[in-house]
C-alpha cells in the first residue's frame, strides 16, 4: 500500500482502495452539517466568515445519516485491531455521529472538548457564545491494545495526566491558509496543536494515518512532521493543492526525538518463582526500608517474622498496620550495608521464559 500521498476524488471510493486492517489512525473532522438558512451577520452589517461551502450541504438529515454511515464502515473495514478514531464536529453533527459511529460497531474510549481560547462571539446574544468542539475517540472493539502514549502525554502536560478539556487556540495568523484572492482557504481548518496532540498520544512512528476529510491538510502536515505515513483524501481539487504545497514546507523531526516515553514495567513475576529460581534463596532476611523488622524468607514463598507467617504483601500490611501493602516495594535485600528493594531482583532476575508466561497465564 502506497503511503505518503494526498489523493483528490470521493472519500468513499477512494478508502475502498486501501486494504482491510491497514491503518493505525483515523481522524475524520466529517461535513458539520449545520443547515444555515441565511446569511449570518455582525453588529456592524459585515457578513460573518462561516460554512456555506458546497461540501456542507445535504438534501435532508437522512442523506447525512446515509453518508455517515458508510464512511464509517469504511473506517471499520479499514483500520487495525489496534488503531484509534478519532472524530470531531459540533452540536450540529457529533451526536448523530456517534450515534452511528456506536451502531457501526466502535468502542468509545473517551469525548474531548477542544475549548477554544478565541471562539467566534455570539453576535446577536441569543445564545451562549459557541467556544467549543467535541472529539470522541474509539477502537473496533471493547478489549483490544490500542496505542496510548500515557506517559508522552503526562510528561506533555507538566507531569500531570492530561485531561478531557483541551485548551488551544482556533487556527490563526500565519497557520491560517488563504487562498490567491487572500481570503481563507478552509473554514474549517484545524489547528496543528490539535493534531499534534492526538498523533503523540496515539501513535508511534511510522505508523499509518488516514484523513479521509483533509481539506487544508493539516492531518498529513503533523503526521510529516512526526514521522507517521500519512494518506489524504479530498474531492476538493483546489484543497489538495494547496496542501501539496504545504507539505513541501514541512521538515520531518529527527527520529531520536520521536520515540515516545514508555514507562518500564516489571517483568510479571511471582515471588514464590524467585524462591524457587534460587535468586531470593531460602532463609534469606528482608528488611522494610529502614532496615528494621526483619522476616525470613520461606520455602514456599511465604515470610516468618516471630510468630507470624504470611505472603510478601500480607505481612508487610501487618507491619504498616495497613489493610493493604506493595510487599515488592517494602521489603528491602541487604547487600553489604545498602538495602535494596525487591522489586529489582524481578528485572535483574534470570527467572525462565515459561516460567514468566505461565505467571501472566494465570492472572
Amino acid at each position: 500500500m502506497k503511503t505518503d500521498i494526498l489523493l483528490c476524488g470521493d472519500s468513499l471510493e477512494q478508502m475502498k482502495k486501501i486494504p482491510a486492517e491497514s491503518i493505525d489512525l483515523v481522524f475524520a473532522d466529517p461535513p458539520y452539517f449545520m443547515q444555515l438558512r441565511k446569511m449570518l451577520v455582525r453588529p456592524d452589517a459585515t457578513a460573518v466568515s462561516t460554512v456555506t461551502d458546497d461540501w456542507d450541504k445535504f438534501q435532508d438529515t437522512k442523506a447525512y445519516d446515509d453518508f455517515t454511515i458508510q464512511w464509517l464502515k469504511e473506517v471499520y473495514r479499514i483500520l487495525k485491531k489496534t488503531g484509534s478514531l478519532w472524530v470531531i464536529g459540533t452540536y450540529h453533527n457529533i451526536f448523530r455521529v456517534g450515534y452511528h459511529l456506536q451502531n457501526t460497531g466502535f468502542w468509545i474510549l473517551n469525548d474531548i472538548i477542544w475549548r477554544k481560547t478565541n471562539p467566534m462571539p455570539n453576535f446577536k446574544g441569543t445564545r451562549f457564545t459557541n467556544a467549543h468542539e467535541t472529539l470522541i475517540w474509539a477502537t473496533k472493539e471493547p478489549r483490544t491494545k490500542y496505542t496510548f502514549n500515557y506517559e508522552s502525554m503526562k510528561a506533555f502536560n507538566d507531569d500531570l495526566q492530561m485531561r478531557s478539556d483541551w485548551l488551544i487556540p482556533v487556527c490563526h495568523g500565519p497557520e491560517r491558509l488563504k487562498n490567491t484572492t487572500g481570503k481563507t482557504l478552509h473554514s474549517t481548518q484545524k489547528p496543528e496543536a490539535l493534531l499534534h496532540r492526538i498523533i503523540v498520544a496515539c501513535t508511534r512512528p511510522n505508523d499509518i494515518i488516514l484523513d479521509p476529510f483533509l481539506g487544508s491538510g493539516t492531518t498529513a502536515a503533523v503526521a510529516k512532521k512526526l514521522g507517521r505515513h500519512y494518506i489524504g483524501i479530498d474531492k476538493d481539487k483546489t484543497y489538495i493543492q494547496f496542501a501539496k504545497n504545504r507539505l513541501k514546507h514541512i521538515k520531518k523531526s529527527e527520529p531520536i526525538f520521536l520515540t515516545p516515553v514508555i514507562k518500564k514495567l516489571p517483568p510479571q513475576i511471582a515471588f514464590g518463582d524467585l524462591v524457587a529460581s534460587n535468586i531470593l534463596p531460602i532463609g534469606t532476611t528482608l528488611y522494610d526500608s529502614k532496615g528494621q523488622h526483619p522476616a525470613i524468607v520461606c520455602a514456599d514463598g511465604s515470610l516468618k517474622s516471630g510468630q507470624q507467617h504470611a505472603s510478601i504483601h500480607q505481612m508487610a500490611a501487618k507491619i504498616k498496620k495497613s489493610p493493604t501493602c506493595n510487599g515488592w516495594t517494602f521489603w528491602h535485600i541487604k547487600k553489604g550495608t545498602t538495602l535494596f528493594p525487591i522489586d529489582i531482583l524481578r528485572e535483574n532476575g534470570k527467572i525462565s521464559t515459561e516460567t514468566q508466561k505461565r505467571t501472566r497465564r494465570q492472572k
